[in-house]
């Protein structure tokens, strides 16, 4: 991947261009000390002059209103409503659609250096020479002063939620609260004076740049994730792509392309001057910098390379893919008619978003694609899954299956597409999951389908914020997981649909640098702290919790470094994109893969031959999870066998003699923790006395009691047991409930025997023809 830079004309300033926006994905607008603002359009390459400024106006920076904040923005071929513009004598100036200007706002003594836009549209800050941050009303009134610094403020960013500033003073950045006092984050970031800082909205990265001659990587607290090395001059510009995923920094006579991470893509040497100004088209496929020497130069993304399988597919210019099929050789040009903004292959499918309509192509037809036409022709995001796929354009979100269909369009509350990204979004065969943008601890659940929320309209609720998530490919839909990593990179997995009463959470790791499922088959592989960590079972959390640590493995991940990220997961082979950008391939046996396809299928004794055949624990113990969740005793207890776990095996072989198959699933989910189903189960089948034997067996003697006196029925024996529990830990009775019925209710075990003898009865009683006389045995 590189920018490839065009310059379309002579200068048309004739001093230098200290700022540039773009109104829409074509259109550019450039203002200089010569006190003009001149539009570019990059489809016909025709220029203008849109107005002149003041004799005495400067302008320093320019910032379009985001189209979140546009009402009825969006409109293929629209332009945003206005654009503000900052000078060098502290004023603030307005400008509308057409270059009307309105009255200009006395915003800092000495220059008013930056200005942005909120990502909602409602407000703008301001920084200056004073070393004031002021926050404006989105007519420009003022709203506050949100600090006052000792030395000028030279760059400022907004928050992704718009809640906090990030500005540089000297060598420090600072992140500060809108919310009153509210303590700031502070730490020094260069050693020399920092230019330029920008806070993606997206990934929630932090980038700047300086006089050290270093750009720098930051997290939202402030934790370095990468610096380069010292550039020849100081960095003078730098700005993110709207998807996070791609940086621009401008130096002197240098422009360079950078990955998320910070490694370099590509590296520019126009004779420009310094790039006093970075600014990315809104479909992140385009940049334009305002240059030293009047120029304005224009670069777009092109050599994008994707890979699926056996094919290879290369953007090679603005309108052209060269697509290659690696096992032949065989090769495949594709070209369209207007400008490529998205590409994605997967699942056998190529699609490709242009500035006005979506191409969707088959592996084994590259003739004839299906062609529909965009709502909105600015695509920011899309993903694949094996019957549909996702775009993500400014103001909605659309599911399309693979013939052109339209499936959905989710909606839901304070809905920003322009903000998703790939961590925050993903989809599967039946769902879809959306990190909710106001609050991050919310994740939307959508049928892909009708495009309806899941589980009544009730999002999932997560304790931490949310930072990543990923939903399983394969399965059942009422088994779907979602895997989740929330703030302190701790790892969990949570069922997608909600059913009983089950404890459908549960945590799987921690340190989560990247995480990625595999595409055939249900396995699970993250990049921790020191090692890369595959699981075979994730699912066995749920199931078999002691398990867990036996279906993983563990590579040191040396020879991948630090920061590295997880890019693909297609078979037994893992790609992982070291921090210097380079790809590294790691693999993991067959096996587990083989075997996730035998159980999917239903053969078991296949599945059982398999893991005789390898010998291996991690295969035994998925096998174990894998049998349990499905209810197979027989293949369960041959994979405990092999385990060794002698306590589970003749569980196992107890379950399989109760006479009612209620009572068979309700120990089966006590057999996997899930003590709440279990219950649930049993009182829904009118076996109220097992109910209160299994409160009893785990000793949860309120819930036992109360279930005995709703029910009208084995009070005495709940006290009798409750008892002989007393005796055995040698403690008195001070539960008020139990003293109570204890002087009421006459204990006398003969009769309860008698009542439970009897009830065993009744169970064999309505129990298919089987043999066995065997009584409950304790838990």
């Amino acid at each position: 991947m590189r920018l490839k830079t065009i310059n379309l004309k002579e200068p048309l300033h004739t001093e230098l261009v200290s700022c540039v926006g773009w109104a829409s994905s074509d259109d550019v607008f450039s203002a200089g000390d010569d006190h003009v603002i001149h539009r570019w359009n990059l489809v016909s390459g025709d220029t203008a002059k849109v107005t002149d400024l003041p004799a005495d106006f400067h302008p320093t920076d320019m910032h379009w209103i985001p189209k979140a904040g546009v009402a009825g923005g969006g409109k293929k071929g629209g332009v945003a409503d206005s654009f503000l513009i900052t000078s060098a004598e502290g004023k603030l100036q307005l400008v509308g659609k057409g270059g009307r200007l309105e009255k200009p706002v006395d915003a800092h003594r000495g220059a008013c250096l930056t200005g942005r836009w909120s990502w909602d549209g409602a407000g703008i800050v301001t920084a200056g020479e004073d070393g004031a941050v002021k926050i404006w009303s989105r007519s420009g009134m003022l709203r506050s002063t949100l600090t006052n610094q000792g030395s000028p403020v030279y760059s400022l960013s907004w928050s992704p939620d718009s809640q906090q500033i990030l500005f540089s003073t000297g060598t420090n950045l600072t992140i500060k609260p809108l919310a009153p006092n509210s303590k700031p984050i502070v730490w020094k970031a260069h050693d020399g004076l920092i230019l330029c800082c920008d806070w993606s909205a997206s990934n929630g990265r932090i980038i700047s740049g300086g006089e050290d001659c270093k750009y720098k990587v930051w997290d939202s607290f402030g934790r370095q994730l990468f610096s380069s090395s010292a550039h020849e001059y100081p960095i003078t510009s730098i700005s993110w792509s709207t998807d996070g995923e791609l940086f621009a920094m401008g130096s002197y006579n240098t422009l360079r392309l950078c990955d998320k991470i910070g490694w370099s893509h590509s590296l520019d040497k126009p004779s420009t001057g310094s790039i006093f100004k970075i600014s990315w088209s809104p479909d992140g496929t385009q940049v334009a910098g305002g240059c030293g020497n009047g120029q304005v130069i224009f670069a777009h993304v092109i050599e994008k390379r994707l890979e699926w399988k056996d094919y290879e597919a290369t953007v090679t210019g603005r309108k052209t893919i060269a697509l290659r099929n690696v096992t032949n050789e065989s090769t495949e040009n594709l070209e369209f008619r207007d400008r490529i903004i998205q590409t994605s292959l997967s699942h056998d499918h190529l699609v490709v978003a242009t500035t006005s309509q979506c191409y969707i192509y088959t592996t084994k037809n590259w003739n004839t694609p299906t062609i529909i036409d965009l709502k909105e022709g600015s695509v920011f995001l899309m993903m694949q899954a094996s019957k549909h796929f996702l775009v993500v354009e400014a103001t909605a979100v659309y599911i399309y299956s693979y013939e052109g269909r339209l499936l959905a369009s989710p909606k839901w509350a304070g809905m920003r597409p322009d903000a998703l990204s790939k961590q925050t979004v993903s989809i599967s065969i039946d769902c879809l999951a959306i990190r909710d943008q106001t609050d991050d601890k919310q994740v939307h659940l959508f049928d892909t389908s009708t495009g309806k929320p899941l589980n009544d309209g009730k999002p999932y609720l997560h304790k931490h914020e949310v930072v990543e998530i990923a939903l399983d490919q394969t399965g059942l839909p009422n088994e779907r997981k979602l895997a989740i990593v929330d703030k302190n990179r701790d790892l969990y997995l949570t069922n997608v649909r909600k059913f009983g009463k089950t404890n459908t959470t549960g945590k799987l790791g921690a340190m989560i640098q990247s995480l990625c499922w595999s595409q055939d088959c249900n396995m699970l592989v993250a990049v921790q702290d020191s090692k890369v960590t595959v699981w075979y079972y994730p699912n066995v959390i749920f199931v078999d919790r002691n398990l867990l640590a036996r279906t993983l493995v563990e590579k040191d991940s040396t020879e991948f470094g630090k920061h590295a990220v997880v890019g693909s997961f297609v078979n037994n082979s893992i790609g992982i994109r070291r921090a210097d950008g380079s790809l590294v391939a790691t693999g993991i046996p067959p096996y587990p893969a083989i075997l996730h396809q035998y159980v999917r299928s239903g053969h078991w004794e296949n599945a059982t031959k398999i893991c005789r055949f390898v010998k291996e624990t991690t295969l035994w113990a998925c096998l174990a999870g894998m049998a349990l969740a499905a209810k197979q005793l027989n293949t369960a207890e041959i994979a405990y066998t092999n385990l060794q776990e002698a306590d589970k095996v003749y569980y196992i072989q107890y379950i399989r003699e109760l006479p009612l198959k209620e009572v068979r699933a309700a120990e089966m989910s006590v057999l996997s923790g899930n003590y709440q189903d279990a219950e649930a189960t049993l009182l829904q089948s009118g076996l109220i006395f097992r109910g209160i034997l299994l409160n009893i067996y785990l000793h949860n003697w309120e819930r036992a009691l109360d279930l005995a006196v709703k029910h009208r029925t084995h009070v005495d024996t709940v006290l009798a047991y409750r008892i002989k529990y007393l005796e055995r830990c040698d403690k008195e009775e001070k539960n008020k409930q139990y003293l109570q019925y204890m002087n009421e209710v006459e204990v006398d075990w003969d009769k309860i025997n008698e009542k439970i003898e009897h009830e065993i009865q009744k169970e064999r009683d309505n129990r298919p023809q089987r043999t066995s006389t065997q009584k409950p045995a304790a838990h």
